[in-house]
């Protein structure tokens, strides 16, 4: 080959520069994402120190790909079930420190004397923090197993997902170039439809199809499939009006609830750090040195809203979730910086061409002091606690702890809470469903019938007869499927005033199935036709036909279900970490590995004595694949055993010398015992313990777990004995499987 396309010598250029500069910097321990960026500095057109790239648009186009795949491959890390399980303490934080520095971040541009774009944007580019560089922050600092870590995971995970959102509803802005709220309101609606729709066909379709072709999926298949996936619904998502990396993070979302999601995300690796370096390359070839210096203040303005915007706002966050003041600040210091996202958001404003080029550079800047500033906030948060709490009076003090007690109280669910939580789920997902396939059959198969038959009158009589045995299933299901029924049935008989609101359930979800046929029939007659002989008949051929629907719902149910919890069913446990169980008490999980020399291998737990001396629990020992729930006293422990304990912060950071006698083995974190929890029931009528000892109610036996802890009366027991009588309104506290535990209360 003669001549050699530039596009080569310029990636040849960029790969070779992004390895020498990060070499530097995995040698100096900073984030490998700065060196990238540094390299991109170095190869662009404002340094002619080393060669430059040539060929930028060929570049860029590798840049959007790059972007594309680490949205993908967040996506696979995601998983929506892991949102769920976030709990409600990281949920508040994140949304008032968001809401905060999305306020602060526009009037901070404004006061600047920037654009409305420009300000908006900057508010979105601060709006998620690192999770690269805490979680090296936390490893360097051994506090990765402390309370407050776990709120902060939580806290990440949320301004992942709202970020995504937030770039979907700034691109809409840039497109319309003002803020409308009816339009915001119309696009954010748009927005979870086409999720809520995407997320249901993927479940149901996917796991299947992976399970049915496993055999004939290598590695290399694999890997193909999953990037082919990926695209295709980036081309989906750019057909329908939403961003490219909208789509390929729902993608990797999707695939994140199979059991090939561990598999794809470690074949999808290699792709991703390569593309994502051409990314971060690509930003550093956009920094001006001279506009970084014309913008210095810019950039400290910005930095000081970083740190402190985001420290104060989190901190306020975390105490309005119920935290303590000090789990409160701890938060707070750790999420004081911008993360990837920032970059990826900045370049989004100039792709579209409404934001100015001096955003890039001020996002850069301040990236960069901000992450050499997280360790020493992270570390010095404690002492910052001990010094404000000096300063505090001791009554607002002791009014912080009452606030945080008092929000942390566990009430019984309601029979009504969970009644109308089935009523919203049936009536939400089934409606969603119907709604997309008359789109589609309205979009898509009117006109395909239209084309095919001359008589126009027949192909409306197909149409509506082939659409409507389409949504028949789901028609059925809004309208006639049961909600929770033991809570139904409860609410049913308890009281009579109970009837009213109940029949008012009722009646409303067949008003908006009715609506829904009438909407369908209305798109090809006239609405008196449809309310007068369309939705009669409609009605008819589901009462006399409802066995046989109902049976096909049920089947198309069960299909779902099981391809939802198809990876917990094979793992035996669900995906994640169990620090993501967050609780009020002071005590939690934590998950260590047992050591090849440890002195205690082989030794009964009796005889340890670790609960006598330390305080702690073992919630549970995995060895291999198998996992040994509430271990009994005579269990022993062998090199490699990943154990659950619960305790304190002090209790677990005393004993963890005693179980870190050597170094832990790398990479042996167990990633499927996030079902294994810290969960809480009350003792009413519903749960029947009251007067039942511990042992007697084969509360162990139920759940694989350990009763820690009973609140009564204000008060706490902690490690209560087996003989201890439940009374009413006791607050059990039991580490153990969520789903048993769950199963227990609803039994």
């Amino acid at each position: 080959m003669g001549h050699l396309p530039k596009l080569i010598a310029d990636l040849a250029l960029i790969l070779a520069a992004g390895a020498i500069v990060t070499l530097l910097f995995r040698r100096i321990k900073q984030p490998l994402v700065l060196g990238y960026i540094i390299a991109g500095f170095l190869v662009g057109p404002h340094v002619s120190i080393v060669p430059t790239i040539i060929d930028n648009e060929n570049v860029k186009t590798l840049a959007e790909i790059g972007v594309i795949f680490l949205l993908f491959s967040l996506g696979l890390e995601f998983s929506f079930k892991k949102l769920l399980r976030v709990g409600g303490a990281a949920s508040i934080t994140a949304i008032v420190e968001i809401v905060a520095i999305l306020v602060l971040g526009y009037f901070v541009g404004r006061w600047m004397n920037w654009s409305v774009m420009d300000s908006m944007f900057l508010g979105g580019l601060l709006a998620s923090s690192s999770t690269t560089i805490i979680i090296r922050a936390f490893d360097e600092l051994g506090v990765k197993r402390k309370q407050f870590a776990g709120i902060v995971f939580g806290v990440l995970i949320v301004e992942d997902i709202v970020v995504i959102l937030l770039m979907v509803l700034l691109s809409t802005m840039a497109v319309s170039q003002q803020f409308d709220g009816a339009e915001m309101v119309s696009s954010i609606l748009r927005l979870l439809f086409f999720l809520a729709v995407w997320f249901m066909a993927g479940i149901f379709l996917l796991p299947s199809f992976l399970r049915l072709t496993k055999k004939l999926l290598d590695e290399e298949t694999l890997l193909i499939l999953s990037i082919g996936l990926c695209l295709g619904m980036v081309v989906l998502a750019t057909q329908i009006g939403f961003s490219a990396e909208l789509g390929a993070f729902v993608m990797g979302s999707i695939l994140a609830e199979t059991t090939s999601a561990e598999k794809i995300e470690h074949l999808f690796k290699p792709v991703k750090d390569l593309f994502g370096s051409i990314f971060f390359v690509s930003v550093g070839m956009m920094i001006d040195p001279a506009a970084m210096v014309e913008h210095r203040w810019a950039i400290l303005w910005v930095t000081l809203l970083t740190i402190f915007g985001k420290m104060v706002s989190t901190t306020v966050g975390a105490l309005l979730s119920g935290q303590p003041l000090k789990q409160s600040i701890q938060v707070g210091m750790s999420m004081a910086q911008i993360g990837e996202f920032a970059f990826i958001v900045a370049t989004l404003g100039i792709t579209l061409g409404v934001t100015s080029d001096f955003l890039f550079p001020v996002a850069v800047g301040v990236s960069a002091i901000t992450t050499f500033t997280t360790p020493y906030f992270i570390k010095f948060s404690e002492p910052f606690y001990n010094f404000i709490s000096r300063l505090i009076p001791p009554r607002l003090l002791n009014m912080l702890n009452r606030y945080s007690t008092g929000a942390q109280n566990i009430q019984a669910e309601s029979e009504w809470k969970i009644v109308l939580r089935s009523y919203a789920t049936i009536v939400g997902a089934n409606a969603i469903i119907i709604i997309a396939i008359m789109l589609l059959a309205v979009t898509f198969f009117l006109p395909f019938l239209n084309e095919r038959f001359e008589n126009l009158a027949l192909s409306k009589l197909l149409f509506l007869v082939i659409t409507f045995a389409a949504i028949a299933p789901f028609m059925w299901a809004l309208m006639a499927r049961k909600p929770h029924n033991s809570a139904y049935t409860t609410l049913w008989l308890d009281k009579k005033y109970n009837h009213g609101p109940l029949l008012v359930l009722e009646v409303c979800r067949v008003i908006i199935a009715v609506l829904l046929v009438g909407f369908l029939v209305d798109r090809i007659y006239s609405g008196t036709i449809a309310f007068l002989v369309v939705i009669p008949v409609a009605i008819i051929v589901l009462f006399f036909f409802s066995k046989r629907i109902q049976g096909f719902y049920n089947r198309l149910h069960s299909r779902f279900i099981d391809n939802l919890n198809e990876r917990e069913r094979e793992a035996q446990s669900a995906n994640g970490d169990p620090n993501s169980s967050f609780s009020p008490w002071d005590a939690h999980l934590a998950d260590f590995t047992i050591n090849q020399n440890a002195p205690f291998i082989g030794v009964p737990l009796q005889e340890l004595s670790w609960r006598e001396q330390y305080g702690i629990n073992i919630a549970f020992i995995k060895r291999g694949e198998k996992i040994i729930y509430a271990p009994s006293a005579q269990e022993r422990l062998y090199p490699l055993d990943d154990i659950g304990v619960i305790g304190t912060d002090e209790q677990l950071q005393t004993f963890k010398p005693v179980i870190d006698a050597a170094e832990e083995p790398s990479g042996t974190q167990a990633e499927d015992t996030d079902n294994i929890a810290l969960q809480k029931i009350v003792v009413d009528e519903h749960t029947k313990l009251k007067g039942m000892t511990i042992r007697q109610s084969g509360i162990r036996e139920k759940t694989s777990g350990l009763v820690v802890g009973i609140e009564r009366d204000g008060k706490r027991i902690l490690n209560p004995d087996s003989h201890t009588i439940f009374e009413w309104n006791d607050i059990i506290w039991i580490v153990g499987d969520r789903r048993k535990i769950q199963e227990l209360v609803k039994d």
